[in-house]
């Protein structure tokens, strides 16, 4: 190692330093926590939750999916999605490709792009490089991409999956996170989504129910009985989803301060409000407390504060938890039943339930409740404030309904187009015989293999001798 006191003075002149003026270690610590637990939802939140919740027989399949996403989406990020989404506008709803893989890049200030408009005010300007930045954006696109998964798992091709995470997240995911994040014209109208409530989760509801439309239904067999193969691995892997929202929602003020801390609290005030109401329902209507529900109820709860997290005070937390644990449980429970379009779309893991109506409703709720001081500490419009604090004819509110329309509208056209070319190419569902079978068939390796069950026999030719070898 070199010794730093023999250097010559000239060497170190014009480095940058490790430290810069600018650079406040706490927000830059926070950030790159709140990153990490993002990063922790998917893997291995998500991924042993969609293990655990599907049959047996696409345990692995379903867990793989998502691990491949969570994998996929970094390079495309670096390559050319993160610009695309925060970078130099292109057009009103989507910023210019580039790569942010430079030095000169990563180790610059971060600088949010929706600050070079006059009409756009921030309480707070990240004190940290822009590489602490495309870290904690990464893991939202992965987790969009698989939450929109689940509600293809069970049939669709890997291959086609392969190909459909770079197009999906390069055509669908940007547009979104451009237009309500990056500086887009939701954005500068005045929709508010604090940390994705539509760019995340409308847009993976909207986008997975289109896709579990063009792939297919699941087999009769596994529509009619599909019980999850480990309740206990998909509780473990809820109580890591439900853990890693404070960072998820606790690290979009871009800075360790107020507005965070307001953030998390309400994550967690409306979140186990609505667990507990859709648990109290499931006990009315089915009699017995159901953990399926719990895990939907918490998750509808985590959506529906997403949009308005640092935006709206404590009661309204826990209104807008009392909300997500009915209005989803009744559209999933009962208006499900009744509605054609929602029994001929078989969407296994009720995606568009959980995310699409709960972040739509949190998106609404937002818009009557957001406080004009909350506001203020946060990146947004000047004078923002929900309908409940006196704007006229509630305006938030209908901005925010037509907001969320924008991202369904896209996300169904841009799905259904990337699928249908896809489609050209690959299959998008796997053979009929890999479907009866399911992980073995695709990927020749099983979740659970027990002692003595699934022996497989092959031979291999060792010079002139045939040699038998037995598998577990």
């Amino acid at each position: 190692m070199t010794n730093a006191s023999v250097v010559p003075s000239a060497y170190l002149q014009g480095l940058t330093p490790a430290v810069p003026e600018w650079l406040n270690k706490g927000d830059n610590e926070w950030q790159m926590i709140s990153g990490a637990l993002v990063c922790m939802q998917s893997m291995p939140g998500l991924v042993i939750i969609y293990a655990g919740l599907v049959k047996k027989k696409w345990a692995l399949n379903s867990a793989f999916m998502a691990l491949f996403a969570f994998a996929a989406v970094m390079p495309c990020c670096v390559l050319w999605a993160y610009n695309m989404s925060f970078g130099e506008k292109l057009l009103p709803f989507w910023g210019k490709a580039g790569p942010a893989v430079s030095e000169d890049f990563l180790i610059s200030q971060t600088i949010l792009p929706s600050t070079q408009y006059k009409n756009i005010t921030s309480a707070a300007t990240p004190l940290f490089p822009m590489a602490t930045m495309v870290f904690f954006q990464y893991p939202f696109a992965a987790e969009t991409v698989i939450l929109l998964c689940g509600s293809v798992l069970g049939r669709m091709s890997f291959r086609a999956w392969m190909a459909f995470v770079p197009l999906w997240l390069t055509f669908s995911y940007t547009v979104s996170a451009f237009s309500v994040w990056g500086g887009g014209f939701l954005f500068q109208w005045g929709v508010m989504d604090y940390s994705g409530g539509y760019v995340v989760h409308v847009a993976s509801g909207a986008a997975g129910y289109t896709a579990a439309y063009w792939v297919g239904p699941r087999s009769k067999e596994d529509r009619e009985e599909f019980p999850p193969n480990n309740l206990l691995l998909a509780l473990a892997g809820a109580g890591i989803l439900w853990m890693g929202w404070t960072g998820f929602n606790g690290g979009d003020p871009f800075a360790a301060n107020v507005d965070s801390s307001m953030a998390v609290i309400n994550t967690h005030i409306c979140t186990a409000t609505s667990l507990l109401v859709w648990t109290c329902l499931d006990v009315i209507h089915f009699r017995k407390p159901s953990v399926i529900g719990a895990i939907q109820g918490m998750m509808t709860g985590l959506v529906c504060i997403t949009p308005g997290a640092g935006l709206v005070q404590g009661w309204a937390a826990l209104v807008m938890g009392i909300a997500s644990g009915t209005i989803p449980w009744y559209t999933m429970t009962v208006l499900s039943k009744k509605l054609p379009l929602l029994q001929k779309v078989d969407d296994t893991l009720e995606i568009f339930q959980t995310h699409a109506v709960a972040g739509t409703l949190g998106g609404a709720l937002t818009g009557l409740f957001a406080h004009p001081y909350l506001c203020s500490m946060f990146l947004t419009v000047p004078n923002s404030k929900g309908s409940f604090y006196g704007d006229d004819g509630g305006v938030q509110f209908w901005k925010q309904l037509v907001g969320a329309a924008f991202i369904i509208g896209w996300n169904v056209v841009a799905t259904s187009i990337i699928l249908n070319v896809i489609k050209l190419l690959i299959p998008l569902r796997m053979t009929d015989e890999d479907i009866k079978i399911g992980d073995d068939a695709v990927h020749g390796e099983e979740a659970y293999a027990l002692q003595g069950q699934g022996r497989r026999d092959r031979t291999i030719q060792n010079g002139s001798c045939t040699v038998l070898i037995e598998e577990p």
